[in-house]
């Protein structure tokens, strides 16, 4: 008999040593609230081709950096759009699913992001400053993160990095959406201590730049994390959009935020699985 209840095949790599964070934690705690209502099993990134068919939906969660397993997701990512099986979120995203080349559209279309350029005959349009970040398009983690003077840009600027200048910002921000709804903010009030977060109480314009990028990735379901710093001005400015399995810091809210995150996230499962039907 089938089960009354959807599958949900949940991936995760337990075993990612991410830094200052335990991704495990967060997974753990999140399936055992996840198993309420759903029949729910764990799989490695690596399993998770071969295991698909047999579950109503994937859901990608922290299973760390694709780079560490690129061949393993491009071929779940091939077999999931070919097979049409529901992923949560969705493969469509533009942001970070898609790699960083959403950074080089929006600095293009004007939107308020950290201007990024990738070639040298575009390097006019970073505004000037004593130092400027350098890191693969393909990067994640802050893996191969360099910061270089004005004048080694040149060199750089081969299409394969992204450029972008150095910024002394005030604090960083995040934005949690479920769907298109706002869950919580988290922000790092020491720019040194990145993963030591407190509750942020976002105001009116705050909360109109996060959707501004929400609306413009048009993801109908799923869990997206808005990263933003604080300029010296004031002014807050995209630093990242992560559509594919951002890392939440539930462990960083109090009990009443936590339990209304698991309440959301529950609902829109429930809402993905039934529009699929």
């Amino acid at each position: 008999m089938p089960s009354a209840r959807p599958r949900l095949l949940y991936v995760t790599d337990l075993a990612y040593p991410a830094r200052g964070r335990r991704y495990c934690d967060e997974d753990i705690g999140l399936t055992a609230r996840l198993r309420d209502d759903f029949d729910l099993a764990l799989a490695h990134p690596r399993d998770a081709a071969a295991l698909m068919a047999a579950f109503d939906a994937v859901v990608v969660r922290n299973s760390g950096p694709v780079l560490g397993h690129r061949d393993a997701y491009d071929d779940f990512r091939a077999r999931a759009l070919a097979a049409r099986t529901r992923v949560y979120n969705p493969l469509t995203g533009r942001a970070d699913m898609a790699g960083k080349q959403y950074l080089l559209d929006l600095t293009a279309a004007g939107y308020p992001v950290i201007p990024t350029v990738d070639r040298a005959e575009d390097l006019h349009r970073l505004p000037a400053a004593d130092r400027y970040v350098v890191k693969p398009k393909l990067g994640a983690d802050s893996i191969g993160l360099r910061v270089v003077p004005a004048g080694e840009l040149p060199g750089l600027a081969d299409g394969t990095v992204l450029l972008q200048p150095h910024i002394d910002f005030v604090h960083e921000i995040s934005f949690c959406f479920v769907d298109h709804d706002f869950q919580y903010a988290l922000y790092a009030p020491d720019p040194e201590r990145r993963w030591e977060l407190r509750p942020y109480r976002p105001t009116a314009r705050d909360l109109e730049f996060a959707r501004w990028f929400i609306d413009w990735n048009t993801l109908g379901h799923g869990i997206q994390r808005v990263d933003a710093c604080r300029a010296p001005d004031g002014e807050l400015l995209l630093v990242e959009l992560e559509d594919l399995n951002p890392y939440l810091s539930l462990d960083a809210l109090d009990d009443p935020a936590r339990e209304s995150f698991v309440a959301a996230l529950k609902a829109s499962l429930h809402r993905f699985l039934a529009a699929a039907h």
